[in-house]
């Protein structure tokens, strides 16, 4: 994988940071890049996302909560909703895609998967 999405969704809670600060590190070490994406599935259909680096991740680690911030999306639940996620990833070229949440996170990229 050459470009991967990271997004938090639903309730954040502590070590979302954390898990954002390794997948940074991770994607980076294998040169790929990571690009973040803001308010979980609400951002990704509307594509807010920003390049996530080194400097992007310092000091992190011991913020609760996550620096991506989280949402829950009802609009995501539809047909429509993923289909606009799933052009949104194509158009950012992302070939693979880091969720950060419960089971409704879960849920909805398994969705996305088969979709």
């Amino acid at each position: 994988m050459k470009r991967i999405g990271i997004l938090t969704s639903g309730g954040d809670t502590p070590g979302m940071n954390a898990c954002i600060r390794t997948a940074v590190r991770n994607a980076l070490d294998t040169n790929a890049e990571i690009l973040g994406i803001r308010r979980g599935y609400a951002g990704l259909i509307q594509g807010d996302m920003l390049t996530l680096d080194r400097i992007s991740i310092a000091n992190i680690i011991h913020r609760g909560g996550t620096i991506l911030k989280t949402s829950r999306c009802p609009k995501f639940a539809t047909t429509e909703g993923r289909a606009k996620a799933i052009k949104i990833l194509e158009e950012a070229g992302i070939d693979g895609l880091d969720l950060l949440g419960g089971d409704g996170t879960f849920r909805g990229g398994t969705l996305l998967a088969n979709e």
